[in-house]
């Protein structure tokens, strides 16, 4: 268990052990290879189809204790029927399957025919060593401009104080953000925050948003605008109607916008929209995404942004189709038409005695994960360090309710309800104490050293891996470490629409793979003792065990990072 002690500051704000390189950031990986390549789940799944002689994925990739006690990939019977005649695999297909190689590709130890079809298991120790044993190469040399993205978050256009509701949008435009970049993805954020409203809150939970825009540049771009307005054959003027309420007095003339997606055969937009009120307000905003898009293009010598996504909440999807298909009336550019439309669910808040704000919001789930921790741990001493750990697993919390559900489903957020904080194992809270854990086993491995109890940890290259022969040992490796690269580079892709104007995206994955990575992790640490009696015959495991958990702390604050939240030393 996690020791019980007042949190401390490390003096230079760095955690005991330095990452591989990379450095700790939202990309940073585990250990690199140089010359036998990294390990890689996709590799390993491609050369093992090639080797059956098929392209599309025949192999399933097994995930859970039981069946990782027998095997690690399985081509099922059914598969294998379709494929072979009598689903009978010829021996020399065979004979290719156990003589798998190349970069990234994991070796087989062995393939056999079971009743549930081809099953291979893999040189375990072999993958321990490709993966923890060999070490970090330097970072690589900055490459040309990469892709460029604008995301767009309306929400924080909202005179009014933000509710729970538009923090979903924008937890998740911040943690996409955060994924793209640690895929070399280039990121603008529109809209600049405003001066007065919604700073506190954001700055609470931790979102890192630009805060200026250029006010020259905008004026002029909004100036530019009225001037496409008033060329354009789809605006015409604000005629009152008798006896028809007042227009607001910002309105600058209305535009058609039926007409135009009929003439321009476009799809995916709601049957409903009609005219829009053009205002300066909404003028202000096309600029604004105007200007972002000619920061990219001045940023990839001249080529366009390659993705302009609209980040949303199912209540301002109507508004921001409006706003979209304004932009493509005035600035008819290839830009416009790269606008794709990311929508979140509903957010839907129970027991509430009246419409409760985001700051609201963030404050409740902080005084329930302070009295959560007083039950846990006592009474809590009232200083900076305490404050500080409460206020990042209340973040973190928060951003776990926010984002480890599938963007486009419902969210329920019982504000009675407090298994958020400490209790549940599916919370933040869950999962900063498992990274707190980490972090103390090797603070006590450390001072350990220091006493002479222990001595230092060899290179990881002089390990002997084959003392790793927990289950759980395999399991961290092959469902977390191996495969936490492709779960990044998979949270941080934004397929193109199969139709129409909306996209998909898998962000909930970081939160899920933290989470499953915590039960995982949590089982096997309370299972095997990894500091042991200091007797030489056991320092082979000690140190190989010490060089996964070292890994896999490096996986959590990777991951961690893309959700700005930063790892706790002790909880």
């Amino acid at each position: 268990m996690a020791a019980l002690r007042r949190p401390t500051r490390p003096q230079d704000g760095r955690p005991l052990m330095s990452l591989p390189a990379g450095g700790g950031g939202a990309g940073s990986q585990a250990p690199m290879e140089t010359g036998e390549g990294r390990p890689g789940l996709a590799a390993t799944l491609r050369a093992l189809n090639g080797a059956l002689g098929r392209p599309e994925g025949l192999w399933v990739k097994e995930s859970g204790a039981r069946n990782l006690r027998h095997r690690d990939f399985l081509a099922p019977r059914a598969a294998l029927s379709a494929a072979f005649p009598g689903g009978q695999v010829p021996a020399d297909v065979m004979s290719g399957v156990t003589s798998l190689g190349g970069p990234g590709v994991l070796e087989v130890r062995g393939c056999q025919e079971t009743p549930a079809g081809l099953a291979v298991q893999l040189r375990r120790p072999e993958a321990f060593r490709r993966l923890l044993g060999s070490p970090s190469v330097p970072s690589p040399p900055p490459s040309p401009p990469g892709p460029r993205v604008v995301l767009h978050c309306p929400a924080l256009r909202r005179p009014a104080a933000l509710r729970p509701r538009h923090l979903r949008p924008l937890l998740l435009a911040d943690h996409l953000a955060q994924l793209l970049r640690a895929q070399g993805v280039s990121v603008r954020l529109v809209p600049a925050l405003p001066e007065e409203g919604s700073r506190e809150v954001l700055r609470q939970l931790r979102i890192n948003w630009p805060s200026s825009s250029s006010g020259l540049a905008l004026l002029d771009a909004i100036s530019a605008l009225k001037q496409a307005l008033g060329r354009s054959p789809c605006a015409a003027a604000c005629e009152q109607a008798p006896g028809a309420a007042a227009l607001p007095e910002d309105v600058i003339c209305k535009v058609h916008l039926k007409s135009f997606v009929e003439e321009q055969g476009l799809v995916g937009y709601d049957p409903n929209l009609d005219v829009l009120l053009v205002t300066e307000e909404k003028l202000r905003s096309l600029a604004e995404l105007q200007q972002a898009v000619l920061q990219c293009t001045a940023e990839g010598q001249g080529s366009c942004c390659s993705s302009i996504v609209h980040v949303v909440s199912c209540e301002e999807e109507f508004q921001q189709q409006q706003l979209d298909l304004l932009w493509r009336i005035l600035d008819p550019g290839a830009h416009t038409a790269l606008q794709k439309h990311l929508v979140c669910g509903p957010v839907k808040v129970t027991n509430p005695s009246s419409p409760i704000g985001a700051d609201q919001y963030f404050q409740l789930r902080k005084q329930q994960m302070y009295e959560a921790s007083v039950m846990k741990y006592g009474e809590l001493a009232e200083d900076e360090a305490w404050t500080e750990v409460i206020d990042t697993l209340t973040v973190a919390a928060i951003r776990f309710e926010m984002l480890s559900t599938a963007h486009r489903s419902q969210i329920t957020l019982d504000l009675e309800d407090s298994s958020i904080s400490t209790k549940g194992t599916k919370s933040g809270a869950f999962v900063m104490y498992n990274c707190a854990r980490l972090a103390t086993l090797f603070d006590t491995y450390q001072r350990a050293v220091e006493r002479g109890t222990y001595p230092p940890r060899p290179p990881a290259a002089e390990l002997n891996f084959s003392c790793l022969r927990e289950e759980g040992e395999w399991l961290l490796l092959f469902n977390y470490l191996l495969p936490f690269p492709e779960v990044l580079q998979q949270a941080a892709q934004l397929p193109p629409p199969s139709k129409g104007i909306r996209i998909t995206a898998n962000t909930e994955m970081v939160c899920k793979f933290l989470i499953q990575l915590s039960m995982d992790f949590s089982s096997y640490y309370n299972r095997v003792h990894i500091l042991g009696e200091p007797f030489p015959h056991l320092f082979d495991q000690m140190f190989a065990r010490l060089q996964l958990l070292g890994a896999v702390r490096d996986v959590f604050h990777s991951a961690l990072a893309t959700l700005h939240l930063p790892p706790l030393s002790q909880i």
